[in-house]
């Protein structure tokens, strides 16, 4: 008994740790790194090694054509429309805001489900955290509006978290393996080849420079890889099997807390009290969103991280 509990508090400090840890990483990876094909190759080779992982346990499950082709509009959607906005943005974003407005996936997913599946209406809680989410983010684009952060950066973080959202609600809906380790892990692999192409037609390769890379940036792109891709996703799926969803989601409520401190005391980002302000609405309105809903479709069945 207290080996399983020991193993829950370290799967829980990974997936909250880790995962949290991921937009500082980003960050340093793309000071030196090119920005797309960092995050190309970093799915690619996290999604090949999770396919292998897969055949090693045995899954012998056979993904058909429709499936690849369903995983690459998933993939496509999650890993350039989400993960490569994201990517993007923190050029010109705080990793730590960049998180928070990210936390605002599931207020869109409610909202996606509601519009364009004939989900459940939002009401009761569900609403009130709409509404508070909806607070939240006005509050924490007011400075970009003012010219204190960069407006076109923060747009497209919030639209990262739309096309994630996106994303996770597609996955729901259409034909994917019965495995969720075996469908990221084809995610990974179509999602990281888009990205790649797109960074061939955005011009990276010929800019590649190995003598440029610092040894912070590539430290940083292995972590994203090992930590970030393997590690955290294996431990959230442990999570999910032995604790269950609701609880395992949980880490979308501590990844911003925790990227937000890493930012402030590794990065020297700055934490203003508006900061603050806005973040406790967006992860209450993101609690109260998760824990509101009934229907158990609402919830993701996984979320590929940052």
């Amino acid at each position: 008994m207290k080996t399983k509990r020991l193993q829950i508090i370290i799967a829980f400090a990974a997936v909250y740790l880790i995962w949290g840890s991921t937009y500082l990483a980003i960050r340093f990876a793309i000071e030196t790194l090119p920005t797309f094909i960092m995050a190309g190759v970093r799915f690619v080779v996290a999604g090949l090694v999770l396919y292998g992982y897969c055949l090693y346990r045995g899954n012998h499950e056979k993904p058909t054509m429709r499936q690849w082709i369903n995983a690459s509009i998933v993939g496509g959607l999650l890993l350039l429309g989400g993960n490569g906005s994201v990517v993007w943005a923190e050029h010109f974003v705080p990793s730590g805001l960049t998180a928070v407005l990210i936390a605002t996936v599931p207020w869109w997913m409610v909202i996606i489900e509601w519009v364009f599946y004939h989900g459940p209406k939002p009401q009761g809680w569900t609403l009130v955290g709409l509404c508070l989410g909806l607070v939240g983010v006005g509050v924490l684009i007011f400075p970009a509006i003012h010219g204190q952060l960069h407006l076109v950066g923060t747009i497209v973080v919030m639209m990262a978290a739309f096309w994630w959202a996106i994303g996770s609600v597609y996955a729901r809906h259409f034909d994917l393996p019965a495995s969720s380790i075996l469908a990221t892990a084809m995610e990974m692999i179509t999602g990281g080849m888009i990205l790649l192409l797109f960074s061939l037609i955005q011009g990276e390769w010929g800019h590649v420079s190995f003598s440029y890379m610092s040894f912070k940036s590539i430290m940083a792109f292995l972590y994203l890889i090992v930590f970030g891709s393997f590690f955290g996703f294996t431990a959230y799926i442990w999570l999910i099997q032995n604790v269950g969803t609701a609880l395992a989601s949980t880490y979308a409520f501590v990844n911003p807390v925790v990227a937000v401190f890493l930012g402030c005391v590794l990065a020297g980002e700055k934490i203003t009290v508006q900061t603050c302000f806005a973040a406790a609405m967006i992860i209450l309105a993101v609690i109260l969103i998760t824990f509101g809903q009934k229907s158990k479709n609402i919830r993701s069945k996984v979320q590929i991280s940052s």
